[in-house]
């Protein structure tokens, strides 16, 4: 198999696999009935769990692998950090949050 049919194919069965798994859901549970609870418990708490995982680790590499004097004790992340979760709980609005928090953050990085 050349290299360009072989492109070709991988990029064919990597749309048809994403394909099928977005559809998915909709192929489950699209009849109209109502979504079992454990789906929506799932749902509902998965998002904010993984978020949640992601701090904690981003966090913990952080700091595990930096000298605490270093950079300001790290001062650059958590002011973002606090201006995200400020923003969250006072707009309620992801979008704004996650971008204002990194324009706080790539600002301080590049000029302290």
């Amino acid at each position: 198999m050349s290299t360009t049919a072989y492109l070709w194919s991988l990029i064919a069965v990597t749309a048809g696999v994403t394909l099928l798994l977005r559809a998915f859901p909709f192929l489950l549970f699209g009849t109209g009935a109502k979504t079992p609870p454990v789906i929506e418990y799932v749902g509902k708490v998965l998002s904010p769990a993984a978020i949640a995982m992601l701090v904690v680790y981003c966090f913990g590499c952080y700091f595990r692998d930096r000298p605490l004097l270093q950079n300001y004790c790290g001062a650059a992340e958590l002011i973002a950090a606090a201006i995200v979760v400020g923003l969250q709980l006072w707009k309620k609005n992801p979008l704004l949050s996650i971008l204002c928090g990194t324009a706080v953050y790539m600002i301080l990085v590049q000029n302290f």
